[in-house]
């Protein structure tokens, strides 16, 4: 079975039953001893961008908004047979051409790596269809959507289960705060927790 290991504000790692690790948005807490298979940065903000921080395996990917996002059309990828689709992100600090989130299929497991965002159509056009497993939703209110809108994308998007993160400038977690977030089959991680997928 595939893990997936939190490390706080927007950072986590997923490790595949092969053993085909994945970094999304480098920045925060511990957990980057594995080499990079793959790395995945939502945009180039420097809490979310932070690739001195891992060492990559000969032919790591590093997907980013400028390799995966180009004239408008959303990409995708499949890498060591792990699927990366491209899909948007956006809000009023963060541009809708040079941010994106994931939707990263692992293990026939379905993940949405939200990145930076606020409410968007696609989370009711598509991601409300696709059976995602585990979303990740930002929360932090200033930066992104609030821990209410957070819980009415999380009612959209219809995932087994909703982790929120991205919470308090310079923290790596708030427990305060993630308790407020409120949604079915929520799953507060918090820094060093890992779980199986």
């Amino acid at each position: 079975m595939g893990k997936l290991f939190y490390q706080g504000h927007g950072s986590y790692r997923i490790v595949s039953d092969r053993g085909i690790v994945i970094y999304v948005d480098p920045f925060a807490g511990e957990g980057y001893d594995l080499p990079a298979d793959i790395v995945l940065i939502s945009h180039e903000h420097p809490d979310h961008n932070q690739l001195s921080l891992i060492q990559q395996k000969a032919g790591c990917v590093v997907l980013r908004p400028e390799t995966i996002l180009v004239d408008g059309i959303y990409g995708s990828q499949t890498i060591h047979g792990i699927s990366v689709q491209a899909v948007p992100a956006y809000n009023i600090g963060h541009d809708k051409n040079k941010c994106v989130g994931y939707v990263v299929t692992v293990d026939d497991i379905k993940i949405y790596a939200s990145g930076d965002t606020s409410t968007t159509d696609y989370m009711k056009d598509v991601l409300s269809h696709e059976k995602i497993d585990y979303a990740f939703l930002p929360i932090d209110g200033f930066y992104n959507m609030n821990p209410e809108e957070a819980a009415q994308c999380a009612k959209i998007i219809g995932a087994t289960h909703t982790i929120p993160i991205h919470m308090k400038p310079g923290a790596l977690f708030d427990r305060e705060l993630a308790e407020t977030f409120v949604a079915d089959g929520r799953l507060i991680l918090e820094p060093n927790d890992e779980i199986t997928l």
